[in-house]
Formats: C-alpha cells, sequence, structure tokens
C-alpha cells in the first residue's frame, strides 16, 4: 500500500473518478432505472395459445389486464385442457415482461441487479 492511503493503481480514487462525480453518477444511473422501470410498468404484453383459444395481456407490472377464452376452447369433459392453455398463455405473457426486463435493465449492467 502507498503511504497517503487507499489501494496502490487506483489513480487516486475511484478509476481515477472522484467521489463526487461517481456519486453524480450513481444518482443519474438510478434515476434512468426508476424511468425505465415506469414504462416498463406502463407497457402491456399479450400471448396466445391454442390456435388463439386463450388470449391473455399482462402489464409490464405483471398484472393481469385481460383473459380472453373462445367458446369453442370450453369444454365441460374436458375442463383440465383449458387450465392448461390458460396456465402456458399467462406463463408465456409473463415470460415476455421478463424478457423486456432483462433487455432494458441488462444495459445499466451492475453486478448483483440480475
Amino acid at each position: 500500500m502507498s503511504k497517503r492511503g487507499g489501494f496502490p493503481g487506483m489513480g487516486g480514487g475511484f478509476g481515477g473518478m472522484n467521489l463526487g462525480q461517481l456519486m453524480k453518477e450513481a444518482k443519474k444511473m438510478q434515476a434512468d432505472m426508476e424511468k425505465s422501470q415506469t414504462e416498463l410498468a406502463a407497457k402491456e404484453f399479450d400471448a396466445s395459445v391454442g390456435g388463439g383459444a386463450v388470449y391473455v395481456k399482462v402489464s409490464g407490472s405483471k398484472e393481469v389486464k385481460e383473459i380472453t377464452i373462445k367458446k369453442e376452447a370450453v369444454d365441460p369433459d374436458d375442463v383440465e385442457m383449458l387450465q392448461d392453455l390458460i396456465l402456458s398463455c399467462v406463463n408465456e405473457a409473463l415470460r415476455k415482461v421478463d424478457s423486456a426486463q432483462a433487455q432494458e435493465l441488462g444495459k445499466y449492467n451492475i453486478p448483483g441487479m440480475m
């Protein structure tokens, strides 16, 4: 270690950046991330399965907004199939939200965040 403290080779700070500048950059990144999260929450994602028999729309905050089931998909003797279609459709819509979040927030590249 050098006599003036800190770590050798660090240029007197965090990679040559002073603490004030680092804090300013962190606040800007936080504001940008919050804006991205708000924009994602306002978006809607949808999916359909079974040739359009079941349609689901969810918000970017993963709230189910709409489920549409065609009459042809309703068979009282095969309720399990309809349940499977609904689960599959909801999960596909939620995967789309996750993918959009990973793409949008992944650009910030913060270790341990995603």
